[in-house]
């Protein structure tokens, strides 16, 4: 599999590989809190100035199936028109950017991965630290010839409310849930119920975030999953946010540490937490 991340100064030195194809996906997540829409894109900001090359994808509604209360990701169908016509291949070797702390470009990562693309990488810092290190943008926008992709699906990196329930009762599932504390004990919810899925542990995404927006080292990664007896050789991770978003810049953060057998829970606390029949905990 590839490194998950590249740095600033790689990219600069291969913005003009022919097999390499840089995406955007660019936008915010307003707090629950704040009256709705909580989900907004920024294909304007793209519009205006971008890394050189670099196509647009819109993280709320082109990879997700259009209708799904909790945002899952698109069909094989729909992720495979999108990919083509980006100009993705099954030899592409995509790094995707974003100004979100790399939360949107985590989930395309993801979505990618599952549907059986390893070459996907994660700008470190994200189109954040590219501007402000000063290096080169534009606003032309590329139009590449239509690829080749094929979407097949990977299940192993994705679990479902029916595989969590039943391991709840025979065990065997660790999961982590990366809302905020407001959001996991209850008091902010973007469901129609509050709460946590019963023995999840809480790891906010903010957390494994540094200060230039980069993903934390390593071993600062794993004192933080240690003090939180977070394992990272258990058999099987399932990740959880709202949206099955958040949760992929989990996977991303325990992969760096050395975890493996991880997967998101693509309909996460937005399916759960609506479901009148799963059990809660605060």
């Amino acid at each position: 599999m590839t490194t998950p991340l590249v740095g600033t100064d790689w990219l600069h030195e291969h913005l003009d590989d022919a097999d390499l194809r840089i995406v955007e996906i660019r936008g915010t997540v307003l707090p629950p809190t704040q009256p709705p829409p909580h989900y907004l894109s920024d294909r304007a900001g793209y519009e205006a100035a971008h890394i050189p090359g670099a196509v647009y994808v819109d993280w709320h509604v082109d990879i997700v199936e259009p209708g799904s209360p909790s945002y899952d990701i698109a069909s094989p169908a729909r992720f495979t028109t999108l990919m083509q016509s980006l100009g993705i291949s099954s030899n592409t070797r995509v790094v995707v950017a974003d100004d979100a702390a790399s939360v949107f470009a985590t989930r395309l990562r993801w979505a990618l991965r599952y549907y059986g693309h390893e070459a996907v990488q994660i700008l470190d810092g994200g189109w954040t630290k590219w501007q402000t290190e000063g290096r080169p943008t534009n606003d032309e926008i590329p139009q590449y010839p239509r690829g080749d992709f094929q979407a097949r699906p990977v299940p192993s990196l994705k679990a479902t409310a029916e595989d969590i329930l039943q391991k709840i009762e025979t065990g065997g599932m660790q999961l982590i849930d990366v809302r905020s504390p407001a959001e996991f004990n209850g008091s902010e919810s973007r469901a129609k119920h509050g709460g946590h899925i019963p023995t999840a542990i809480n790891l906010p995404r903010s957390t494994m975030v540094a200060e230039d927006l980069t993903l934390k080292s390593a071993d600062e990664l794993r004192r933080l999953f240690t003090d939180l007896n977070i394992d990272l050789e258990a058999a099987d991770t399932v990740l959880y946010c709202n949206s099955g978003v958040s949760a992929t810049y989990g996977m991303l953060a325990m992969e760096v540490a050395g975890a493996k057998n991880l997967r998101n829970y693509d309909g996460s606390w937005k399916e759960w937490g609506a479901d009148d029949s799963t059990p809660k905990a605060r």
